[in-house]
């Protein structure tokens, strides 16, 4: 199996040498993989990855090997089947359960505390603060809360888990891998294509055309020149910021700086929201009051010439979406988000949101809004593919 996993490695473009892959089986041989898939996973990926540019690719040919492999992780089963069916369901909210403090404990501590719970626990345990189980305070299981526990079984909904129990990482990240700064740029570089050329007395060089010139030419060098391109883009950029965006915060702050840096656009407009978009919108990711700006006054500002990417999860209490809110202020109930997403809708042909969040294939209680959204708009990944098609989909109109 191993040697057959050597040569599929070699295949696909990694340079994995005999005497590295003879060090691997000297260091299982020792045991330094543990007997788990996880262990080997690491000490193989130690011995013939030579560079982190390469991790991406080891991943892929991993798991194109090992994925009908099952894995169980290291709990007790028993435990498992407890913790992704909990026999009662005890409809704690999340502001009850932060209500009380939190030890401050170390991943060390954690793990250690765990080693010994799992010898001394024998029973389904729910909504308590000590045993692993789920809807409670216990650093250990799912569907409660702890700022910084391990996530057992059931899946993540506010991202506060400093570990998975039992995670496989083992996946693709080349299509929907987390962007970096120039990835963004060259995606925007797409609308460039919507910019005109407008006649000018100062011309550009047409390196396409001097090079086909040229060659037609036996290689006697024609120089072309053509008329420079304007730029006529216009942007509006709408961001979900806190919350469940903060864990995608620096996602979101490298997409913004390759806007801000981009020479493509005429125009390009900032503005922040929390969760959805409301009567009032933001300057600046903190949400300060004193960056206040009203959601009418964007509408009426901003025509509908404006291509607008909006930004964030779509993750909130189904209530914020559809239920109109109400103004402290003044005594009166404002359009609820989902009017105001529809208005932005109706006035832009040219828009689109970007989300860093994959769609759910059926809707629960915490992904409703982001299923539901996902029938309005058109939602693309925030991976390189998916903003790719975003901005394509934004050289067209609806």
């Amino acid at each position: 199996m191993f040697v057959a996993f050597f040569y599929l490695l070699r295949q696909r473009g990694l340079d994995v040498s005999p005497n590295e892959w003879m060090t691997l089986l000297e260091g299982m041989e020792k045991g330094l993989h543990k007997s788990s898939l996880t262990g080997f996973y690491h000490l193989c990926r130690a011995i013939v990855v030579k560079s982190e540019v390469e991790f991406d690719r080891f991943d892929q040919v991993f798991l194109e090997f090992f994925k009908d492999i099952p894995f169980n992780g290291e709990l007790p089963e028993e435990m498992l089947e407890w913790l992704e069916h909990p026999s009662e369901d005890l409809k704690r909210t999340i502001e009850e359960l932060m209500t009380a403090g939190f030890p401050d404990e170390t991943m060390e501590e954690l793990l250690k505390l765990l080693q010994e719970r799992l010898e001394e626990q024998d029973a389904e345990h729910n909504g308590g603060s000590k045993w692993v189980g789920t809807q409670g305070r216990t650093p250990w299981g799912n569907s409660g809360w702890h700022p910084n526990g391990i996530r057992i079984g059931g899946q993540g909904r506010y991202r506060t888990a400093m570990a998975v129990a039992g995670e496989r990482k083992f996946r693709d990240f080349r299509k929907d891998n987390t962007l970096d700064t120039r990835q963004f740029q060259m995606a925007f570089r797409l609308l460039r294509q919507l910019s005109v050329q407008t006649e000018s007395v100062d011309k550009e060089l047409d390196a396409d055309s001097t090079i086909h010139d040229t060659c037609e030419n036996a290689g006697s060098l024609q120089v072309r020149y053509k008329n420079p391109r304007k730029n006529t883009v216009k942007v509006l950029l709408l961001m979900d910021s806190g919350g469940s965006m903060e864990y995608y915060a620096g996602l979101c702050s490298m997409l913004f700086q390759a806007a801000t840096k981009s020479n493509h656009f005429k125009e390009l407009h900032t503005y922040y929201f929390h969760n959805c978009i409301f009567s009032s919108l933001f300057q600046g990711p903190q949400l300060w009051r004193s960056g206040e700006v009203p959601t009418e006054w964007v509408l009426q500002n901003f025509d509908s010439s404006y291509k607008v990417i909006i930004v964030g999860d779509a993750a909130m209490n189904p209530y914020e979406l559809r239920e109109k809110q109400f103004q402290w202020g003044k005594g009166t109930y404002a359009p609820s988000g989902l009017e105001w997403l529809e208005r932005f809708k109706k006035q832009y042909p040219y828009l689109i949101w970007l989300n860093p969040e994959p769609m759910p294939s059926k809707p629960d209680y915490w992904s409703q809004t982001h299923y539901q959204l996902g029938q309005i708009f058109q939602m693309y990944d925030l991976s390189a593919e998916g903003l790719e098609k975003g901005m394509k989909r934004l050289m067209v109109r609806r």
